[in-house]
């Protein structure tokens, strides 16, 4: 459903992320994680903004700012989903190993941030691995066995196709998770309320339930643009080189891949016309399966997020 309302819509950069049981939005100067705790009460963690493209002028420029604000965006991420976690009681939970008491001892406060660092290279390298060398190697694959040939632009395209199937596939089999579908109902708590804020209506259960669930400035666009234009950039690959140099190039120009798809999304948007919603439309239509109707209770801890980094200037977040 639609807001009906006269009032000029105010884009705004502030976004979020479904954690488990609850919302983390960041703000222009704040980021607010607000969780449901197993005795109902909603319990927010609020800390300012620290990042890089604060402090230097060169990190942002257009493309670079991109590559920045992904990674800084996945240490967040897992950040929040730590703070989420620690209120509830994982099944097949041990007693802390010798390893861990080991960790513990030899890295101190440190090892917080020890695991936030490598649960974030540890996921961009297994992403890499699935979402690009795997279709690689299926593109290689289908040249050989194939009797036509499969050279440059046309492998180019066999390997993203093969991409976009397994990140479909990837995202429908995670969907029936039942605990995901969960955080899939928070995530669309997140857009429904950001989507209240920016019609200017009052932040209630009653009017972020009228709210669509999908939203163009989502994550999931920016994933199906990374896919779409790795297509396109890595068009520029020499063909006749060995599997491996393919590959190599592949993981050198991701930065590139991420820097465009940031600044295509934020292009999308900043303006509304044919081409914008047309280049959208694919990242809408997933959010159909990364997105879920959220129960009132999930509202009203998406809200309580929210309320946390609304600046007193609106200007200061405006996309």
């Amino acid at each position: 459903m639609k807001f009906m309302s006269d009032k000029k819509i105010h884009k705004t950069s502030i976004g979020g992320q479904a954690v488990m049981e609850g919302v983390m939005m960041r703000g222009p100067k704040e980021i607010a994680i607000a969780v449901r705790k197993p005795d109902n009460e909603i319990i927010i963690d609020k800390r300012p903004v620290a990042s890089a493209l604060q402090k230097n002028k060169f990190l942002k420029l257009p493309i670079i700012r991109g590559c920045i604000g992904f990674f800084e965006s996945m240490i967040i991420g897992v950040k929040a989903l730590m703070f989420s976690a620690q209120f509830f009681d994982l099944e097949g939970e041990e007693t802390e190993s010798k390893f861990d008491k080991w960790l513990e001892e030899k890295l101190g406060d440190k090892i917080k941030d020890v695991v936030i660092y490598f649960s974030v290279i540890l996921s961009l390298a297994l992403s890499v691995g699935l979402f690009f060398l795997l279709p690689n190697f299926v593109a290689e694959l289908l040249a050989k066995i194939t009797p036509m040939e499969v050279e440059g632009t046309l492998r180019t395209l066999v390997e993203g196709a093969v991409r976009m199937a397994i990140f479909l596939a990837y995202i429908l089999l995670v969907s029936q998770m039942n605990d995901i579908k969960r955080v899939f109902m928070y995530h669309g708590a997140e857009h429904k309320t950001i989507a209240t804020y920016e019609h200017g209506l009052e932040l209630t259960v009653e009017n972020v339930r009228k709210g669509c669930r999908l939203h163009p400035r989502c994550g999931t666009s920016f994933l199906i643009f990374v896919m779409i234009v790795s297509v396109i950039v890595f068009m520029v690959i020499p063909a006749g080189l060995s599997w491996w140099q393919r590959a190599l190039f592949k993981i050198l120009l991701l930065p590139v891949v991420a820097g465009l798809s940031y600044e295509i999304i934020k292009f999308a948007g900043r303006h509304e016309n044919w081409f914008t919603k047309i280049i959208s439309k694919p990242g809408m239509w997933l959010q159909y399966i990364t997105t879920r109707e959220p129960d009132d209770s999930q509202i009203e801890v998406a809200i309580e997020s929210l309320k946390a980094v609304i600046p007193d200037n609106q200007e200061e977040d405006k996309w």
